[in-house]
Order: structure tokens, then C-alpha cells, then sequence
């Protein structure tokens, strides 16, 4: 096992893409099985020392962000890929070590003719942190996120204990939420009381009475367990893509074409208001020059069939005032990846931007009900007219949920934090959540109790406190780590 202590060989382990600061470390450890995780963790609860476990760092919410301690780097337990069939539940899954990338998995599916389909933005994001964050991505909206795909979990307790999760295994309630360890001790989980929003969400510990054990761990951003190893099931892949960029002249009437185009079930569909049009500009893109916002969106279709699933499409267009002959389209996986990587494109330039500014990320990724969605997306744009702040919208409109970024300069940064809290409350208000896949990580406390309540946030520090007695793993992730005084 590899350790660094060398201020500047961590420098890199003590961020991520939140761009929040003050990240340190006395030491970063690379281990390369469980056993080795264990031995770090009973080490780290004996002496009291807190530890951040690192994945591919592309968290946008200070999660990976280390406050002292240790820093557990998965980046060497990455070159498993065992893909079989699971004969008995008639699926394929690929076990693989929680430091391989989301992008070496997809590749070695494709190879064998099959397809992850959960596809989270960045490529180099690691699958146990995809796991840890309970990561989404565009074809959530067909697929689901990555809950829906984990079958079975090998996780190590920070007490060293490695734990073996298989769906369907193991149920708990407020009947019978005990689990037994292989050593015979004996943990009480308390099944919280507060209920989860009925929209995508990934905003604090998953609790349902009656729920499937795997779940709390699916989400809970390094602060209940190292996962070690994950079990993914796989989906066979489409035969054909097709793929589109439609411009509007208007944001209103994109909005309206996503919310109708649904019935054509469409694999993915995503947004981009203007200002993220004028970022593709920067780029050189032939834009339409009336473009005031664009939708893409991807369809899946039996090999020859794709002719008539554009037929599907082109009367949409022609309600909504997408002009044809404007639009981007492409068939095959191949060219929709030049589209997918030019959507991935904007998050990248909004880190950027931050990056240079020095500010810390200011984002809402909020998920709305249907049928509030359109007053929550006339409230974003209202409330950022006014503010006179400059932002980007883009992302899983056909969710309901977007990313709403905040790009304020120096002085106004204190007035676009209130505007983000505002919009939090808005949603909650509306039966939404605060966050649909990013997480709280360190920066969003605040979001999180405006969802649950202080009452709901102790209940998951009670959580914690049952399966990390020490209180050693991101003891500043979700919530702040001194609640642990108030247990």
C-alpha cells in the first residue's frame, strides 16, 4: 500500500470541482484491496483521525474536500471488469473495483455488445463515487439513476468490518433494523421518520420503512462506508441512436416542445438557455443566430426504423417553430457522442469560469414535480433578470430538473448565495428536492435542512453515529461533523 505525506504529491487529492478552499491533509493512502481499506480504517477509529475517501474528484460539492486526516484514495483498485450473466435473474452485471472509471466500464460493455446505460457528465468520474453520490446523468431520464443499477456492494466499515450487500438479501424497518457482522456484533440502524421528495433526488441518506439495506449505502457520500467493489447490471445496447440539436427562439417554447416530446420516449433530453448557447458560440458552432435556447435530446430505434422515428420528431418541430433545416442530427453511438461531448462541454466551462473567478461553486440542482416545473423554471428566470446575475441554465429538462449556476464577480456573491437559497426554498415549497444528483458535500447544509428540518438531519446523523461510532468518514459531508455533540 502506497502512502504520501509530501504536501505537494496530495496537493492535488485536496479538491474537487466545487472549488471550495481550505482543503488539508496529513497523509494520502492508496489501497489496493478491502483488506487493506479495513486495516486503514481501524487504524484511522483507534487514533480518531477522520478520513475523506477520494474517487475521480469530479464532485461538485466539496464532498472529496478534506478537513485534516487522512485522504483514501480508490484510484488503484481499478482494474477489475468482470462482466457475466446472472443466470438466475436473467441480467448481465459487471463487478468491478470501486477506482475503475465509469468510462473503462462503458467501453468494456460495448465490447461485448452490451451497454451501461447510467451516464454520469464526466468521463473520469470513478464508479464507487458514482455509487457514493447515487450519480444520474442524461439517460436517467430513460434509465434511471445509478440505485437502479447496483445490484450488490462490498463496503468496509470504519470499525474494519467488510460488509457483502446483495439486493433483495436483506430488509430493514422500525421492526427490525439490526444487522449482524460476520465478527457477531451487532448494529441498530434507526429508520428515520422524514419522507424522501416523490421527484429524482440525491439529498442526504435514502429512508424508507421497509427499505433494502443496499439502499443507504447507494448515496451516501463517504460518510457510512468505504465501497470497495460494486456489482452494475448492464442493459443490452440499443442498435441505433439518433440524435438531434433543436434551437428555439424562445426559452418558453423549448420548454414547452421537452414537456410534449416525452411521449416520443426519448432516451435523453437536455437544455440550454441562452447563455449556454452563447458559450457554444465561444466555441465557433454555427449557431442560429435567432437561437435563444436548444434542446437535445436522443432516441433510441430499431436498426432501420430510424426514418420514421425522425417522422415522430420533425411535427414537433413544426409546432414549437424548431426550424429542420437548422437542427443537428446524427445516427449512431459514434456521432452521438460529438453531441453528448459537446453538451458535457458546459459544465466544463462553467468550472472553468469558476476556477478563475476563485469563488466557490454556486449551483441549484433541483428536480420539480411536473406540474410545478414550468412555475419553478419562470422563477429561475425572473429572479436572475432582477438580480441582474450572470448565470447558466442547462441540463435534464425532461426530468424537471436543471443546473442553475450563479457565475457572480467578487462583490456579488453574498447577493447570489441568498438568491441560491431562495430558489431552494421555492422548490421545496413546490414538492421538490434540493438536489437531484450532485449531493450536499460540504457546501450545502443549509439546503439540506430546509428539505428535512434540523429534526430530519439529526435523525441521519443518528444514522452515522450507529455505522461510524468514531465519526471518522467525511465527517463534513451532508451535514456538519459537531452535530455529533448532539447525540
Amino acid at each position: 500500500m502506497i502512502v504520501k505525506t509530501d504536501q505537494d504529491a496530495i496537493k492535488s487529492y485536496l479538491e474537487d470541482s466545487s472549488n471550495l478552499k481550505g482543503g488539508w491533509a496529513e497523509e494520502a493512502v492508496f489501497p489496493q484491496s478491502p483488506e487493506e481499506i479495513s486495516e486503514i480504517l481501524i487504524r484511522a477509529s483507534r487514533a480518531g483521525r477522520p478520513v475523506t475517501v477520494s474517487g475521480g474528484g469530479t464532485g461538485a460539492v466539496g464532498a472529496r474536500v478534506p478537513r485534516g486526516g487522512i485522504v483514501l484514495s480508490l484510484e488503484r483498485m481499478n482494474q477489475d471488469i468482470d462482466i457475466s450473466r446472472d443466470v438466475s435473474q436473467g441480467i448481465w452485471l459487471a463487478r468491478c473495483q470501486a477506482g475503475v472509471l465509469v468510462e473503462d466500464l462503458k467501453k468494456k460493455a460495448e465490447s461485448e455488445g452490451l451497454f451501461y446505460a447510467c451516464h454520469p457528465t464526466e468521463k473520469t468520474a470513478a464508479l464507487g463515487g458514482t455509487v457514493a453520490t447515487n450519480a444520474s446523468g442524461a439517460r436517467s431520464l430513460r434509465y434511471g439513476p445509478t440505485r437502479r443499477f447496483v445490484r450488490a456492494l462490498k463496503v468496509v466499515l470504519s470499525a474494519g468490518d467488510i460488509l457483502y450487500i446483495k439486493r433483495g438479501s436483506r430488509f430493514i424497518s422500525k421492526k427490525d433494523s439490526t444487522v449482524v457482522l460476520k465478527s457477531g456484533r451487532k448494529i441498530l440502524i434507526p429508520i428515520p421518520s422524514y419522507k424522501m421528495p416523490a421527484v429524482k433526488n440525491s439529498a442526504g441518506y435514502y429512508a424508507k420503512d421497509g427499505m433494502d439495506l443496499i439502499d443507504l449505502f447507494v448515496g451516501q457520500e463517504g460518510t457510512l462506508c468505504v465501497i470497495a467493489e460494486v456489482s452494475l447490471e448492464l442493459e443490452k445496447r440499443p442498435e441505433e441512436i439518433f440524435s438531434c440539436f433543436a434551437f428555439f427562439s424562445s426559452e418558453e417554447k423549448s420548454w414547452s416542445f421537452s414537456q410534449d416530446a416525452l411521449a416520443l420516449d426519448p432516451l435523453s433530453m437536455e437544455y440550454f438557455d441562452h447563455n449556454a448557447i452563447v458559450m457554444l458560440m465561444s466555441k465557433g458552432l454555427n449557431i442560429p443566430r435567432y437561437a435563444k435556447a436548444a434542446i437535445f435530446f436522443e432516441k433510441d430505434t430499431k436498426s432501420g426504423k430510424t426514418d420514421e422515428a425522425i417522422e415522430e420528431w420533425r411535427a414537433l418541430f413544426k409546432e414549437y417553430g424548431a426550424r429542420e433545416e437548422d437542427a443537428w442530427a446524427e445516427i449512431g453511438e459514434g456521432e452521438s457522442g460529438k453531441f453528448i461531448e459537446l453538451r458535457h462541454s458546459i459544465p466544463d466551462m462553467v468550472n472553468a469560469r469558476i476556477r478563475r473567478a476563485g469563488c466557490e461553486k454556486i449551483s441549484i440542482d433541483s428536480a420539480l414535480p411536473r406540474d410545478r416545473f414550468p412555475e419553478m423554471m419562470n422563477f429561475y428566470v425572473e429572479s436572475l433578470g432582477k438580480a441582474l446575475l450572470e448565470h447558466v441554465i442547462f441540463g435534464h429538462i425532461g426530468e424537471c430538473h436543471v443546473h442553475v449556476n450563479i457565475l457572480p464577480q467578487d462583490e456579488e456573491v453574498a447577493a447570489a448565495k441568498a438568491l441560491a437559497l431562495q430558489f431552494v426554498r421555492k422548490a421545496v415549497l413546490l414538492g421538490g428536492t434540493v438536489s437531484a444528483e450532485h449531493g450536499i458535500g460540504k457546501i450545502k447544509h443549509a439546503y439540506l435542512e430546509e428539505l428535512y428540518g434540523r429534526e430530519g438531519v439529526l435523525e441521519m446523523a443518528r444514522i452515522k453515529k450507529a455505522l461510524d461510532p468514531a465519526w471518522i468518514l467525511g465527517p463534513d459531508n451532508i451535514f456538519p461533523a459537531k452535530l455529533a455533540e448532539e447525540l
